[in-house]
């Protein structure tokens, strides 16, 4: 019986996540809402990891993301590196990073947080960069990294 291999083309153009824990994939998979982009996405997942246990990948041709949206993969995966690929060469490299604070992108985990009822813009201090923790700037209420929703 002959081996098969599945061969995925190589990126023209676009951008490459990596080091996305493996429980983590389809998570910044929903929050790049990458579900409704007209490109062409490969991802895979539970790939051998030296620095991860188990990883995930997505390759997104023709996309190249804001820092918001850099902002919004490092919360669920504070880890995980962005190669930029241009004419099949790799012309940045990135890894993600929370900066000390986050505006408009996270939901208050504190439900009579006044964001929560009236149209305020979220803010908040990061805490804990590792472990993802955000201290909220209005009711003062830390919303840790399980807790987290993306708006």
């Amino acid at each position: 019986m002959s081996k098969k291999e599945l061969v995925v083309s190589a990126l023209e153009n676009g951008t490459v996540i990596d080091q996305i824990p493996a429980n983590n994939l389809f998570d910044v998979i929903s929050i790049l809402e990458l579900e409704k982009t007209k490109t062409m996405i490969t991802f895979g997942t539970n790939f051998e990891s030296k620095q991860l246990v188990k990883k995930g990948i997505i390759k997104i041709s023709e996309t190249f993301f804001q820092e918001t949206d850099i902002d919004k993969i490092a919360l669920v995966a504070p880890n995980a590196k962005l190669n930029i690929i241009k004419d099949y060469v790799v012309v940045d490299k990135k890894k993600v990073k929370l900066p000390d604070s986050i505006e408009g992108i996270v939901k208050c985990f504190n439900p009579k947080c006044i964001t929560n009822h009236q149209n305020i813009t979220t803010k908040f201090k990061v805490l804990d960069k590792e472990n993802v923790s955000l201290l909220c700037h209005y009711c003062e209420k830390i919303t840790q990294k399980k807790h987290i929703v993306i708006i």
